[in-house]
């Protein structure tokens, strides 16, 4: 499942943000022998020699850091700049890609300064350069870590303008309306089999097979590693939310010397069995739990909403919705499909609840315009799709060459028409995204075994019981992965992404741990935030 994104035909993993001067800091890099041996615990000598000589490299180069280019949307004072990785670590010496990064300097003084926060904010697909505007908009919860740290975002490997991949001509790719998800006959499973396959042989076509084969998440935690040493940093701060948090477990196995701090946030369950078929299983029942929440919550403001008391009334409500929509797209562009592209985001965020409750209402009051506006694509709109259709395209090859997917489609079949009876809001659109993966064209990896080597700090971990992206015991599975953790658990709420939120019991643990490492001695439960108000 993708991440939640404007734009994004989003079927979610997912969701959901710079610098220091290029002066180098001695010994920013730690000798190739001492990266040799903590990547050859995973039968990766080559990579692991690969990635210390590319490392070397960038912290002899540093960044040249420049005003952002005007299309990019990032205004002054946050600046950009590159740095430069190979695409096969097994070869540093080979065809190089440029990583697009930027950053904004701490706002407080030289003394107070810690280094850089390095972000990013899931998907996969998920750009990380908007961080440093939460420094520019003066985002009040991160104000004070600002204060000591460079915030710094980055686009990895094959996302926006870091050597962007493809699958699928952007339009037609964000063109609708698609297929109902849920197949009523083997004649549709069918039909969205060879989309599939086709989805899949296009990634082969307009990528290449040579970079196909290097969209991994080993990879993107050996760019991470290079982007530390262009910083100057010796060791690595690092935010990961979502997807993000699968990141930073790998970093935190593959480089547990490089590490200072890292909080990870609605935390992906590093296991290998989960990685990635079994995850995004284990969502689909996460999401239905989330859609009830909110639909209960749309019940309890039926005097805003006018769409029933309970949470019956307002799913009869969206069936209702469901069925007309395929019967006969509203406005010709929005079906079931799109219709759950655009309110799988309340399960999601409940920053999304508000806006998506209130164009349900209209939708019943009378107002078709409204819906067809938040769901229906917009095809004049070509950066945002071809935005789009790269977002979903590097979904779907760091999900489908990180590990081994299912090849039978009976086993698709099976799973997914089960789950479908007791989880349906969900099951079947998830289904279809992930499909390609039953027949991706390049070599499947084996996952990283994530677990603690000697040198790994404390981490933070930070995770709310009802999140639907990222199930509950993904956050537990890693805290028991990484010795010496600290869980801090946000009970009964479900927002994904949780550091961004105002939450004091939450907030002021994340300044303590950033701002002076301390952590409390055991683990915490937090009461929620506060719940979204009509």
């Amino acid at each position: 499942m993708r991440d939640m994104r404007p734009n994004r035909r989003v079927t979610a993993l997912g969701s959901a943000g710079v610098l220091v001067t290029a002066t180098l800091i001695a010994g920013a890099v730690a000798a190739p022998s001492a990266s040799a041996s903590a990547g050859s615990r995973h039968g990766q000598d080559s990579e692991a020699r690969g990635v210390a000589i590319a490392a070397e490299r960038a912290a002899k180069a540093g960044i040249d850091w420049q005003d952002c280019p005007a299309d990019w949307g990032i205004a002054k004072p946050i600046q950009c700049g590159w740095v430069s990785v190979p695409v096969d670590y097994a070869k540093p010496y080979g065809k190089q890609i440029k990583l697009a990064v930027d950053r904004i300097g701490n706002t407080g003084t030289k003394d107070e300064r810690q280094g850089a926060l390095v972000y990013n904010p899931g998907g996969p697909g998920g750009s990380g350069l908007r961080f440093p505007t939460r420094v520019t908009n003066k985002n009040p919860v991160w104000a004070n870590v600002a204060k000591a740290y460079d915030f710094v975002g980055f686009d990895p490997r094959g996302v926006g303008h870091s050597a962007p991949i493809s699958c699928i001509d952007p339009q037609e790719f964000v063109k609708a309306p698609k297929a109902d998800p849920v197949p009523d006959s083997e004649a549709d499973k069918l039909a969205q089999r060879k989309l599939a396959r086709e989805y899949a042989d296009g990634c082969a076509e307009r990528t290449g097979k040579a970079m196909l084969s290097q969209m991994t998440t080993p990879n993107t935690v050996r760019d991470l590693d290079v982007i530390r040493a262009a910083l100057g940093e010796k060791k690595l701060n690092f935010l990961g939310v979502s997807y993000g948090t699968y990141i930073g477990a790998v970093y935190g196995t593959m480089f547990p010397g490089h590490l200072r701090r890292m909080i990870v946030d609605s935390v992906v369950n590093p296991s290998r069995e989960k990685i990635w078929y079994q995850a995004n299983l284990d969502q689909d029942v996460a999401f239905e739990g989330r859609w009830k929440d909110w639909e209960d919550w749309v019940a309890a403001n039926d005097a805003t909403f006018h769409l029933g008391t309970t949470r019956d009334a307002v799913q009869a409500k969206w069936l209702e919705l469901r069925a007309t929509a395929k019967k006969n797209p509203i406005g010709g562009v929005v079906g079931p499909a799109e219709l759950i592209s655009f309110f799988q985001s309340a399960p999601y965020y409940d920053s999304s609840w508000v806006p998506v409750a209130t164009v349900f209402s209209k939708y019943f009051a009378g107002d078709t315009q409204a819906l067809i506006d938040a769901a229906a694509p917009d095809l004049s709109d070509t950066a945002g799709n071809i935005a789009s259709e790269n977002g979903n395209a590097v979904y779907t090859a760091v999900e489908c060459t990180d590990a081994k997917w299912p090849t039978s489609w009976k086993k698709w079949d099976r799973d997914n028409t089960e789950l479908n009876k007791s989880y349906p809001f969900m099951t079947w659109a998830n289904a279809w995204l992930n499909l390609p993966c039953a027949t991706w064209p390049v070599k499947q990896q084996s996952p990283v075994n994530v677990k603690t080597h000697k040198g790994l700090p404390q981490i933070l971990i930070v995770q709310s019981t009802h999140d639907a992206a990222t199930p509950f015991d993904g956050a537990v599975e890693l805290h028991n992965r990484f010795k010496g953790s600290r869980l801090i658990t946000e009970k009964d709420a479900g927002s994904h992404g949780v550091t961004g939120l105002v939450n004091p019991c939450i907030n002021q643990r994340v300044d303590d741990y950033l701002l002076s490492g301390k952590l409390d001695a055991a683990d915490v439960t937090c009461t929620p935030h506060a719940t979204p108000k009509p």
